[in-house]
């Protein structure tokens, strides 16, 4: 037997992660593990593979070992190639780094496992999250492992990156190697597992040649759940919520739509085609060279609706509208024309009422180290401050409320440190910080990547309610059938452009992949 585990117990602090599970698998398959975030998987990998000690049971691996942690282990500060080849350097007669080969040789090992496009000299740090995966990805390859631990190796990673990894998974698997996965897409399971293995609070709960995705999902949450999407109502054509006319900005290439209340638009087309540039951009934290943006809102009493910048900032004027929010609220118009962009900040896109959720939660969206409860607070310290000094009952009621709404970290106090969630729980968190901002349009960058089936079922029916209740939802997501199953229309961005409009609901994600490859002459 490649792997064995028997009776594996290990606890963080108060958190039993792992309670008496065991786990065995073969030489020769690719054997997947399933679960809900804090399920279990991430820690018995790591136990697995020798990161951290169990405090219970008994552990057997057979062979070379390489494992892709979840959290990305290159050195931000090195290069690609001297991440790839940090162990073993070429060296010179003096026994120093010969630079030019270090780059020649890192880009010779890219080549042979099909990694294109993937500057050798690059810093990782300036690399976008999916081709830091893919350099984990090609380090642990090139090792020629025998034993294979792949803690979410896809979850940033693009459908053609999914095509080039799974390829590699069964060529391992083909040459009598054995290759442990975690992953929260059950098609991928349902297509590269030979075997899979339940977990559920710390333990295993089955293994099987072959499950349904209902029946997985019942294993791993104890119920059963409904529809995998909710049923998006129709929406009537009314007033817009963001308008966008001529923008451009890193990829982007003259990008106008209008987004409307109530509206979920998808934002669809291959990978690195502009959506990123096109959602930070719109949050001030991208750098655009033309266009215009001009955003409806409904501010509630004493909620700062915008400020008077400089003639080298963009202006946010109020102009008077007809009220449409009921009582207590009133409708003001704040038009942004971008003549410098290059001054635009986050903290104006807030204050206009747009809130960013992005797909990193650990980089860009929480400080891990905080608590719970200050990652929530961080977007709305002002209207819970006064002289300067946070009022921390009316901040306590506050986040408790919507942490408990979410079900964040069910059972756990909001003073903990935002670090120990899971990740689906993470995301949660920073969805809360943006709900209690009341913002009116909602930017969602890729935001359940990483999460478990259930997450995603939350979050969905999330979005839903957002858009229910007059939020206008701006949403990209990694997987092109979630932008088939949630949005009202979806705009498909190729090489930075609008080259196609589909009406929705769209229903099939194959729909939206035609249109990302098909030439605009056919479109």
């Amino acid at each position: 037997m490649t792997v064995m585990a028997t009776g594996v117990g290990r606890a963080f602090g108060g958190v039993q992660a792992l309670r008496d599970a065991s786990f065995a698998a073969r030489p020769g398959e690719i054997h997947a593990l399933a679960g809900e975030n804090g399920a279990g998987k991430s820690t018995l990998i790591k136990v697995l593979c020798g990161a951290i000690r169990a405090d219970t049971g008994t552990v057997a691996v057979d062979g070379r070992i390489a494992t892709a942690f979840q959290e990305l282990s290159l050195l931000p500060d090195l290069t690609v190639a001297e991440n790839l080849l940090l162990a073993a350097p070429p060296r010179g007669r003096l026994g120093l780094v010969r630079r030019g080969r270090l780059r020649h040789e890192a880009g010779l090992v890219l080549s042979r496992y099909g990694a294109t496009g993937i500057d050798p000299g690059s810093p990782a740090r300036d690399l976008p999250v999916s081709q830091r995966q893919m350099v984990e990805l090609v380090r642990v390859l090139a090792s020629e492992p025998d034993v294979v631990f792949l803690d979410e190796p896809t979850a940033a990673l693009a459908e053609r990156e999914v095509d080039w990894l799974a390829g590699h998974m069964r060529r391992l698997r083909d040459a009598g190697a054995c290759v442990i996965f975690t992953s929260h897409r059950w098609r991928e399971i349902e297509r590269l597992a030979d075997r899979v293995t339940v977990f559920r609070n710390g333990t295993n709960v089955a293994t099987r040649d072959r499950m349904t995705e209902e029946e997985a999902i019942t294993l791993m949450t104890g119920r059963t759940l409904g529809a995998t999407y909710p049923e998006i109502s129709a929406i009537v054509p009314g007033e817009s919520a963001l308008t966008v006319t001529g923008l451009t900005s890193g990829r982007l290439r003259d990008v106008s739509f209008d987004l409307r209340k109530g509206e979920i638009l998808g934002i669809g087309g291959l990978a690195g085609q502009g959506q990123r540039d096109l959602f930070l951009t719109l949050f001030g934290a991208g750098k655009p060279t033309a266009g215009r943006l001009s955003v409806t809102r409904n501010t509630h009493a004493g909620r700062e609706p915008g400020t008077t910048a400089g003639p080298d900032s963009p202006s946010v004027n109020p102009e008077s509208a007809p009220a449409t929010a009921g009582p207590g609220r009133s409708s003001h118009r704040f038009a942004a024309r971008m003549e410098r962009w290059s001054a635009r900040q986050p903290k104006d896109a807030i204050r206009a009422g747009i809130a960013y959720v992005p797909e990193d939660r650990k980089a860009e969206g929480l400080l891990l180290h905080l608590s719970i409860r200050d990652n929530i607070a961080l977007a709305t310290l002002a209207r819970r401050s006064r002289a300067g000094f946070i009022r921390h009952q009316a901040e306590k009621a506050a986040i408790s409320g919507i942490a408990a709404t979410l079900a964040i970290g069910a059972g756990r106090s909001t003073s903990q440190a935002a670090g120990t969630l899971s990740g689906g729980n993470q995301q949660k968190t920073v969805m809360a910080r943006w709900l209690l901002t009341d913002a009116d349009v909602f930017l969602l960058y890729d935001v359940t990547r990483g999460v478990d089936a259930a997450t995603k079922h939350d979050i969905y029916h999330l979005i839903a309610d957002l858009a229910r209740d007059g939020k206008a939802v701006l949403f990209y997501s990694s997987e092109t059938e979630e932008i088939a199953g949630l949005c009202h229309r979806v705009l498909v961005l190729r090489e930075g452009r609008v080259v196609t409009e589909l009406p929705g609901p769209v229903g099939d994600a194959e729909t939206i992949v035609a249109a990302s490859i098909r030439e605009p002459a056919d479109a």
